[in-house]
């Protein structure tokens, strides 16, 4: 049953059709979170919804409302507990393998545990994979797991508490030797894997293209950008794809689009778009 049904007859009929239909539920093993949007007028039933919302989902221990949008450097937001006990820090199954994380200090989200797959499957036999952004691991992750013959994987990320739960995590899932975490800004690290990388993923909507240099300058002379733009509906592979191909032109190197895909909604006619292209520069274009 819907968590709008559920809710019928106990907030007022003029307020049901703001009930979310959709929330996040991070974690597992009995020691969940779930987060969702609460449109305004439905603040004064938090409460109740929450606990609503923890009947249905029996290994829910907390419901936090998102009180702010994402920012800064690090992508947080500001969360609400409504219900439940202070619980952040939880360990998320996913496809087999274990994230834990802390919700109040770091970026995730559940819902694109499809496209990394789609990412992983991608992957091939003595690749070397840069993950720009990477957060608490979760491509990174992904991708070892579903390539155990990878060469390596390079994951860099700017949060020292996100950092923290990468290495952490590479420990949990046995991948020490194929992930090698970097803490530090993207434009100061990824210079060190210069021309060394056969794929590099920039999982990051808002603002990827300022490191487009950076990820043509980590590729081996060909090789893969899986690249993330949010774009209005209609417009968002071609502008997204169209600011990949500039910074290749820029550096010499030939574009080709191979594959597209809407990730998610962002806002009304919005989506979060992930764009793969293939990248040839060449020996001479060095």
């Amino acid at each position: 049953m819907r968590l709008k049904e559920v809710l019928r007859g106990k907030v007022p009929p003029d307020l049901l059709d703001l009930v979310p239909a959709s929330f996040d539920i991070v974690g597992s093993r009995g020691r969940a979170v779930a987060i969702l949007e609460l449109d305004d007028r439905l603040v004064p039933y938090g409460e109740l919804i929450a606990e609503e919302l923890m009947r249905m989902h029996k290994s829910v221990r907390a419901v936090y409302r998102k009180a702010s949008e994402r920012k800064g450097d690090y992508r947080v937001r500001e969360l609400e507990l409504l219900a439940g006990e202070p619980v952040t820090e939880v360990l998320h199954k996913e496809h087999g393998y274990l994230l834990k994380l802390d919700i109040s200090k770091v970026y995730f989200s559940p819902r694109e545990a499809t496209e990394r797959q789609r990412v992983a499957s991608k992957v091939r036999p003595g690749e070397t994979v840069m993950v720009m952004f990477a957060g608490v691991g979760p491509y990174a992750v992904a991708i070892a797991k579903a390539q155990p013959l990878v060469a390596q994987i390079i994951a860099i990320e700017i949060n020292p508490e996100a950092y923290r739960y990468l290495v952490e995590n590479v420990h949990l899932n046995k991948l020490e030797g194929k992930i090698t975490p970097v803490l530090g800004d993207v434009r100061e690290k990824a210079p060190a894997f210069r021309r060394c990388c056969d794929r590099v993923v920039m999982p990051l909507p808002k603002g990827a293209y300022m490191f487009l240099d950076e990820a043509i300058d980590c590729l081996a002379g060909r090789g893969v950008i899986h690249f993330y733009y949010w774009g209005a509906e209609g417009r968002a592979f071609e502008e997204g794809y169209e600011l990949v191909r500039r910074a290749a032109e820029k550096h010499g190197c030939l574009s080709e689009l191979l594959e597209t895909r809407v990730v998610s909604p962002y806002a009304p006619r919005v989506y979060k778009v992930a764009i793969d292209v293939l990248v040839n520069c060449g020996e001479a274009a060095r």
